[in-house]
């Protein structure tokens, strides 16, 4: 049972309405977190402003694996939830890239240091190793695309913390629970 109920289509407020149709529109359905995000015009378009800019960042396998680790760290089911469909559907991720992502890890050896680092950075509130930074250079990321890891790990932290806090219905298909992969 969510711990902050998710608005009805009337309740949603004026400021809020036009970000959460477009979200919609896209989606296809109204998820249930973002219609309790919404209840707060200042916050969700906050947040969706980052998160229209954030998807221009890096790659969508990147960014679906980055979202996974995150999620997995911050121990959101709700957000694995989405972020599986996501890198299923969207990212065209296989199911056990999608574990190896939950982890910190993935196939390609670029994108694992880019969600590792994530993960470290998460795990660390941001204090990495001079090893750990090393490590995503040494990958081939520049110090620009390392901001956009600290920005994607951060703008997932976000809807984790939302999310962990209002406890959602699910309306995306399950998955294992965090810690239990």
């Amino acid at each position: 049972m969510p711990r902050i109920e998710a608005l009805k289509p009337e309740q949603i407020p004026a400021d809020s309405k036009p970000t959460l149709d477009v979200f919609t529109k896209n989606i296809g359905f109204t998820p249930n977190m973002m219609a309790t995000f919404a209840m707060s015009p200042i916050a969700f378009n906050a947040w969706a402003a980052l998160f229209s800019v954030m998807s221009k960042a890096l790659d969508v396998k990147t960014r679906d694996s980055i979202g996974l680790a995150v999620s997995e760290v911050n121990g959101c089911n709700y957000c694995l939830t989405v972020h599986s469909y996501t890198a299923k559907h969207m990212a065209k991720l296989e199911p056990d890239e999608i574990i190896l992502a939950r982890k910190g890890h993935a196939t390609e050896s670029k994108r694992d240091a880019a969600v590792l680092f994530a993960k470290k950075v998460i795990e660390t509130r941001g204090k990495v190793s001079d090893t750990d930074l090393a490590s995503v250079r040494d990958a081939g990321y520049t110090d620009a695309n390392i901001m956009e890891i600290i920005g994607l790990a951060s703008m997932y932290s976000l809807t984790n913390f939302i999310n962990n806090v209002s406890d959602p219905e699910r309306d995306f298909p399950p998955v294992t629970p965090a810690g239990s992969i």
